[in-house]
C-alpha cells in the first residue's frame, strides 16, 4: 500500500488485521494535529471492531520512553493506561519473533526495534504495518502504509 493514498475504510476491507508503529500512537497521545486526527480514525476503527490492531511490546517501550526520559512518573502511568485502553493486541517478543526480526534486520538494514515491530506483526497474522517511518518498506507477508498518505 505504500506510495498511494488510502483510507481506513479501504484498509479495513483489505487488511482486517493490522499492526501499528509506535510513532502513529505517539501522534495520537501527543495530539499532533492532522496526524493525531488520522491516528484517532484508525484507533476508532480498532475500538469498533472493524480492524484488529496489533502493537509489539517494543512499541510500548518506545511510547513510554518520552515520559520516562523527563522523569514524569504520573504521565508515564497515564500514557501506559491510555495505550492499554486502545483495544490493541500487545505482542511480546519470543524466540520465533526474535529469529524473524534478525532476518528482517539483516535483509533490510532496519534497526532492531523496527525489525521487531515487523516480526511481531507477521507473527500476529497482520498483513499491513502502518507507520510514518519511510525507512520501513514492505517485507514478505507484510505490506506497509504511511500515515501521512491516509485520506479522510
Amino acid at each position: 500500500m505504500s506510495e498511494k493514498r488510502w483510507s481506513v475504510e479501504t484498509l479495513s476491507r483489505a487488511h482486517p488485521r493490522i499492526a501499528i508503529d509506535s510513532n502513529v500512537l505517539i501522534y495520537l497521545l501527543e495530539e499532533d494535529g492532522p496526524r493525531a486526527d488520522r491516528a484517532a480514525e484508525l484507533v476508532d476503527a480498532i475500538e469498533a471492531g472493524r480492524i484488529v490492531g496489533i502493537l509489539s511490546t517494543v512499541g510500548l517501550t518506545e511510547i513510554l520512553t518520552g515520559p520516562a526520559r523527563v522523569g514524569d512518573g504520573p504521565r508515564f502511568e497515564q500514557t501506559a493506561d491510555e495505550v492499554r485502553s486502545l483495544g490493541l493486541r500487545l505482542v511480546s517478543v519470543d524466540v520465533e519473533i526474535a529469529k524473524d526480526a534478525a532476518w528482517i534486520r539483516g535483509a533490510h538494514g532496519l534497526s532492531t526495534a523496527d525489525a521487531i515491530h515487523l516480526a511481531s506483526a507477521r507473527a500476529a497474522g497482520a498483513t499491513l504495518f502502518i507507520t510514518n517511518d519511510r525507512r520501513i518498506k514492505r517485507t514478505a507477508r507484510l505490506e506497509v502504509a504511511y500515515l501521512d498518505e491516509m485520506t479522510a
